[in-house]
């Protein structure tokens, strides 16, 4: 399918949608509808069979009334004139008197930052099915301990068009692509596990170039033979280092949600009212870039019209910004940041992160852990958790090790990294010149709804962070 309007695409009346907008928003001070044409594909082989091949085609619109904080919001997946009517109809309900002050329209961008093409086009089924076949034998023929391999592909392909009451229009074409590799060692009664994934937005190429899957599943089962060596993970209190990369996710997770607009105008953060005020360590600045071509968590636009950017929230530890969207932006008196994102037609758009990093310092990454008498190094994470009102974090440590008098010692197994977002953002002591951005796997939750996301940092010393183990 070429660039055409999702309307057209429908055999909708232009004019007649537009007068429905307009009615539906009318007393509003902000709006849009929403309109999502959508095909999604994830091929899964699993135990040397493939175990799920599933193709998914959807489309809906979604269309939204904003009244100061009240959002009226109806959708459906039938697009069409009585079912946008009956929206037009519900989303009224907000509106009251019309306040004359309906929001200007997002601005426009000449930036593209992925291709229009549709990666579930190529290459055929059946070439799919053969690339899995060769992760499952390749990393089975790697070790004879590999016990189990699951390996997975997946890719998704949306059109978006968002028409306001002034008749703008705004489109975006987004491809996205994701290959996972997962693999089981064991030695007599113990197992162990190791992944690893990667995509970005764009076809299948290079994802599936020989020289990247096996690297991925050289990591996925050098990380579960790693595994079948570890010993349990020491608790208490100790410096940790933080590896480069993925474990920006605990950055994502500690600090970025509580620095999205909504938390804070309804000062649920811990950050509210904390603007202009030092929130880390000298040296730390994070930002959030939607703005890097091709990469998971970038786009063209959000999902309301306004260009991605990218927004620097803490210079040098202090706090200078909060992600946005158009009605928090508004409320707060500031600007929008291209952070108004959604799931799906289904859902309203709220502040969401992007790419979010902390930009390389100074250190070389060895001085750094030769700077560490007793301590842990935390490569690799899986899943985390935190409460946005207090800043408390949990995150489980998937691969790690002891140091011990700057050495790097045995692998780790069962560490938690324990703490408190803010707080800790003031331990980090040393900040390493290796800034990486994660492979592209990343998934961000948020009231119900996922949606695909970055991190990055380099590698961090942070000092007496609490470390839960079993050891």
């Amino acid at each position: 399918m070429t660039e055409t309007s999702l309307i057209d695409r429908s055999g909708l009346d232009r004019t007649q949608v537009n007068k429905l907008i307009n009615r539906g928003l009318e007393g509003a001070d902000d709006g849009e509808l929403f309109l999502e044409y959508k095909q999604s594909e994830m091929l899964v082989f699993d135990n040397g069979r493939l175990k799920q091949a599933t193709y998914d085609t959807s489309q809906g619109f979604g269309l939204r009334a904003v009244k100061d904080e009240a959002v009226g919001y109806a959708h459906a997946s039938d697009v069409s004139e009585p079912a946008i009517t009956r929206a037009a109809d519900a989303v009224r309900a907000v509106n009251g008197g019309h306040s004359g002050t309906y929001a200007e329209a997002p601005p426009r961008t000449n930036a593209k930052l992925y291709s229009d093409e549709n990666p579930l086009a190529a290459p055929a089924f059946e070439a799919k099915v053969k690339l899995l076949q060769s992760i499952d034998a390749y990393a089975r023929a790697k070790d004879e301990r590999v016990r189990q391999v699951t390996a997975s592909v997946g890719a998704s392909w949306q059109m978006v068009e968002i028409v306001r009451p002034d008749g703008q229009i705004y489109r975006d074409i987004r491809p996205l692509v994701r290959v996972n590799v997962s693999v089981v060692a064991g030695v007599g009664d113990r197992q162990e596990s190791g992944s690893y994934g990667y995509g970005g937005r764009e076809g299948y190429g290079e994802f599936i170039a020989t020289t990247n899957w096996q690297h991925a599943a050289d990591e996925a089962v050098r990380q579960a033979l790693l595994n079948l060596e570890s010993i349990p993970a020491p608790a208490g209190e100790m410096d940790v280092v933080l590896g480069p990369g993925w474990p920006g996710v605990m950055l994502h997770e500690a600090v970025g949600h509580g620095l999205e607009g909504d938390f804070n105008r309804k000062k649920t953060s811990v950050f509210a009212g904390l603007m202009g005020q030092q929130v880390a360590s000298k040296g730390v600045t994070v930002v959030d870039d939607g703005t890097i071509a091709s990469r998971r968590g970038s786009l063209s636009i959000d999902d309301e019209g306004t260009p991605t950017n990218r927004t620097v929230l803490i210079e040098d530890g202090i706090l200078v910004g909060y992600m946005q969207d158009r009605q928090n932006a508004r409320l707060m008196n500031m600007k929008p940041t291209g952070n108004g994102r959604r799931e799906s037609h289904a859902h309203v758009p709220m502040p969401r992160m992007t790419n979010t990093y902390m930009l390389a310092g100074q250190r070389d990454p060895a001085e750094i852990l030769a700077s560490v008498k007793n301590g842990i190094y935390a490569v690799n994470f899986g899943g985390g958790q935190v409460d946005i009102t207090s800043g408390k974090y949990v995150f489980q440590v998937t691969e790690a090790y002891r140091i011990e008098n700057g050495k790097l010692g045995a692998p780790l197994k069962g560490a938690m990294l324990i703490g408190n977002g803010p707080t800790d953002l003031k331990r980090v002591s040393m900040i390493g010149n290796d800034l990486q951005l994660d492979t592209g796997i990343g998934t961000c939750g948020k009231n119900g709804q996922g949606v695909p996301v970055g991190v990055g940092q380099p590698t961090l010393r942070m000092d007496r962070i609490t470390v839960g183990g079993t050891g």
